[in-house]
């Protein structure tokens, strides 16, 4: 689905205006952006956390030639069992 097509579902199904619904979705974002540091749940959804990867041994896959990955911090969204259940 598109932004768009998400912003009228989320309006028709919350019975508001489609700016409402707009205005909804980024402020959700702009709290998932802020708390994903400490690791912000979404309930029903999932939580989206940060994690510290570490370096690691890698090969340039043109090449074959091994090479040093740095370690890194990332953002990962791990799924909620229910949304889980339901899909799958």
């Amino acid at each position: 689905m598109t932004k768009s097509q998400i912003i009228a579902a989320v309006a028709e199904k919350a019975d508001i205006t489609k700016v409402q619904a707009k205005d909804a979705l980024e402020g959700l974002a702009e709290l998932a952006y802020e708390g994903a540091a400490d690791g912000f749940t979404i309930p029903g959804l999932g939580k989206l956390v940060k994690v510290d990867r570490a370096a690691r041994m890698g090969r340039n896959p043109a090449t074959g030639e091994t090479i040093q990955i740095a370690a890194k911090t990332v953002l990962k969204f791990r799924i909620a069992k229910a949304a889980k259940d339901a899909v799958l």
